[in-house]
């Protein structure tokens, strides 16, 4: 098993796909990877040599940043709008959508499970 970046990346699947495990690195980024370093598409990572696992690991330590670094940047983005009181901070504090979604309805995965008004009953005709 291949760990890069501290992420245990999985060994049958092919090199593209396995290094969109570690938390930074998406489609985009996976290929573009593979292409500086001159690994076919189709190679998987048990096929992969020391050397190239290596090279892999040297490249995303140099030219990217992931994981631990990458959360801990995102963190205090977020935590900065807060201190400041700004919009988007506000949103961010109450656990609201960020980017102008509508609220009214949807907007679940923000706000959590829907909780029933107590007291409130069907208006019947």
């Amino acid at each position: 098993m291949a760990r890069i970046a501290g992420v245990n990346i999985p060994t049958n699947k092919r090199v593209v796909i396995s290094l969109r495990y570690i938390y930074g690195i998406g489609p985009a980024k996976a290929d573009e990877i593979c292409r500086k370093l001159e690994i076919p598409a189709e190679r998987r990572v048990n096929q992969l040599s020391d050397d190239e696992i290596l090279r892999i690991r040297e490249l995303i330590d140099r030219e990217f940043r992931v994981e631990g670094d990458l959360r801990r940047e995102v963190a205090m983005n977020v935590k900065r709008l807060m201190d400041l009181g700004c919009y988007r901070g506000l949103r961010h504090r109450r656990g609201l959508p960020v980017r102008g979604q509508r609220t009214h309805t949807n907007a679940r995965t923000r706000k959590g499970k829907a909780v029933a008004i107590a007291g409130k009953k069907k208006v019947t005709k």
